[in-house]
């Protein structure tokens, strides 16, 4: 039996629906994982923590826009005081203090990494280049911001003393998180329809 036009376009209409419910599931979902790997830390003065795994994966396995959303929705959250950043930390002193750029630059991160997930495949050079990429990025916008926010308020830093501080330290718990995610998006790209 053939379907008339309202029938066709009612299936299509359900549809779009459905996806949108996915979507918005999805991005609640990985707003959940990031907040939680925000909280597996060790604290230091910037914390070695899981956000940027969880950051990774969100532009991965959702793409540029449902990561993105994810991680704006995460940074919405925290902004409004509820305790979504390291160390169960919210509200706008913690973006305005030293390490605000970094969760500022996870915005970016989640683009690069989508963005190129999206265009290139999720094979696992992509995911990869695409993670580094998005690093550094987000060590870009956390350095500079680092530098500000310490400068205005102690002696002056230059570059190469925030990156002692700020990145070094952190390269190759950053380059085991780029391999984990790497891994992990690959593998569920190929099981997971998202």
């Amino acid at each position: 039996m053939l379907m008339n036009q309202s029938e066709i376009k009612e299936k299509k209409s359900n549809r779009q629906i459905n996806q949108h419910v996915l979507d918005l599931v999805y991005i609640a979902m990985f707003t959940a994982i990031i907040t939680v790997c925000s909280q597996i830390q060790i604290p230091t003065e910037v914390p070695f923590t899981l956000q940027t795994l969880g950051i990774f994966a969100a532009g991965g396995l959702l793409g540029w826009k449902r990561g993105t959303l994810s991680v704006l929705l995460y940074i919405l959250l925290g902004l409004i005081g509820i305790p979504v950043f390291a160390g169960f930390s919210g509200g706008i002193a913690v973006l305005l203090g030293p390490t605000g750029g970094y969760i500022i630059g996870f915005i970016f991160t989640a683009l690069v990494v989508g963005f190129m997930c999206d265009k290139l495949g999720r094979k696992i050079w992509v995911v990869t280049l695409s993670s580094v990429l998005g690093l550094l990025v987000c060590y870009a916008f956390g350095t500079g911001w680092f530098m500000y926010v310490y400068n205005s308020s102690n002696e002056p830093i230059g570059l190469m003393t925030a990156l002692l501080w700020c990145v070094v330290p952190y390269l190759l718990f950053d380059a085991a998180k780029i391999a984990c995610v790497t891994i992990l998006v690959n593998r569920l790209d190929k099981v997971i329809q998202l």
